[in-house]
């Protein structure tokens, strides 16, 4: 079976190598991110991940795994910046509050599709302005959801977290393990080849 990874996302790529899995092929979908009037943020991120699920359609042989990520501030849904103003907005906005880091998973092979959601809880501490000007002129903020990377320089100002921290940076590892066993994929048999 071929496992075929629906993201272009660097982070998801590291996160599945954790587990001596290499996607057989990455495939990013070409679909509209917007969200919709009155959305929630889940919907949104089940919706989003299922629409990229749906846009890349498997072989009889392969598994597609998509996902998206977002970053929530009460029904306020923050994506990835536009620009370096933006990213400002949101870090000033996340500064000394928690909020949420929601993960959808969508999986899809020949049986169908099959989702989870995954929502951890983050606290930021208060952020300086100072530490606020270090995280934009790191350029970490740029592609990432909320304007920072837990697994970046934004770790040095995140004091907490309730849940998957593997789902913040973008794939939450045990769901995902789940799914692709359940698909017939061997993930055990990979994680016991690295040993």
């Amino acid at each position: 079976m071929r496992l075929v990874l629906g993201s272009a996302s660097p982070r998801r790529r590291e996160l599945l190598a954790t587990l001596g899995v290499v996607p057989d092929d990455v495939r990013a979908a070409d679909i509209d991110e917007t969200p919709r009037s009155g959305e929630t943020p889940r919907a949104y991120c089940t919706r989003i991940a299922q629409a990229k699920a749906a846009a890349l359609p498997p072989a009889p042989d392969e598994v597609v795994l998509c996902a998206d990520t977002t970053v929530a501030v009460g029904r306020r849904i923050l994506g990835k910046p536009a620009d370096v103003a933006e990213a400002e907005a949101f870090l000033r906005l996340l500064s000394g509050r928690r909020h949420r880091v929601i993960t959808a998973l969508c999986l899809r092979d020949a049986t169908g599709t099959h989702a989870r959601v995954v929502e951890t809880q983050v606290q930021m501490k208060r952020l300086s302005e100072a530490e606020i000007a270090a995280l934009l002129a790191s350029d970490d903020w740029r592609g990432k959801a909320g304007g920072y990377g837990i697994q970046g320089p934004a770790a040095a100002f995140i004091p907490w977290i309730g849940g998957s921290w593997s789902a913040v940076v973008g794939l939450p590892l045990a769901e995902t393990t789940t799914l692709l066993q359940a698909a017939g994929y061997p993930v055990l048999a990979r994680i016991g080849a690295q040993a």
